[in-house]
């Protein structure tokens, strides 16, 4: 059993590798689980190229199925969990007129339904973790949008408001626990995921993967005694 264990979803590329990348740095062993298995394969033999003990496993984070695999998958292969890291996320732009049942689904299902799945499925392992050390972590991918609601991305920001009041709820319900969560809400990050927006703004002017990154290496080195539930990112001269 390692001395340290993450699962990290959406880690095939962006945000979720970065975060995945900066785990291993800190001697986590790795399940790393996202849609496409040709690029978390790709993704896999990167991290373990740098020294990273990982663990593969392609799924839809909007089928619960696949979530319990995943986390079965870990509970076999390490035993152990103390960091969770529920980041894989879509976001499909429609006015509010023309929104499509199935791309409406599709984004509650995997930007909100599956971390509140993901606390269940891992209840057993978070708990061991809070335990044994004070400090089980859980890290839910939120969005500016989900402080202050976009045009054309209502749903979408509907389920990041949706991902901060869960995350406010765990730690209601699970600090006594030793079992502590973070929302992360940052603006535009350079990702495949903000191609759509480039006209307006710059890859260049972009927050950075390894910014968001850093941040959860700071959250993942508080001490106990100090919950940090929510983290803004904001480009320069932004406001909410």
């Amino acid at each position: 059993m390692p001395g340290r264990a993450a699962i990290v979803t959406g880690a095939s590329s962006g945000i979720g590798l970065a975060i995945a990348r900066m785990l291993g740095e800190q001697d986590h062993a790795i399940t790393a689980a996202a849609r496409r298995p040709e690029k978390l394969a790709a993704a896999v033999e990167e991290l373990r190229a740098a020294g990273v003990e990982v663990e593969e496993v392609a799924g839809n984070m909007a089928d619960e199925a696949d979530i319990q695999r995943v986390v079965s998958t870990h509970r076999e292969r390490f035993g152990r969990l103390d960091c969770l890291v529920n980041n894989a996320g879509v976001g499909i732009g429609a006015a509010w007129d023309e929104h499509v049942t199935k791309r409406v689904d599709l984004q509650l299902a995997v930007n909100l339904r599956a971390i509140v799945l993901f606390y269940r499925e891992c209840a057993d392992m978070l708990r061991a973790a809070g335990a044994e050390h004070r400090n089980a972590l859980v890290v839910n991918l939120s969005s500016i949008s989900g402080k202050t609601g976009q045009p054309w991305l209502s749903v979408y920001s509907a389920t990041k408001a949706g991902v901060i009041g869960y995350t406010q709820a765990m730690n209601k319900e699970l600090n006594a626990a030793g079992i502590n969560s973070v929302a992360l809400c940052p603006a535009f990050v350079e990702t495949p995921m903000t191609e759509f927006v480039r006209e307006q703004v710059a890859a260049e002017a972009m927050i950075r993967v390894e910014d968001i990154a850093e941040a959860v290496r700071f959250v993942v080195a508080r001490s106990p005694n100090c919950v940090i539930p929510e983290i803004v990112f904001q480009r320069p001269g932004e406001t909410l």
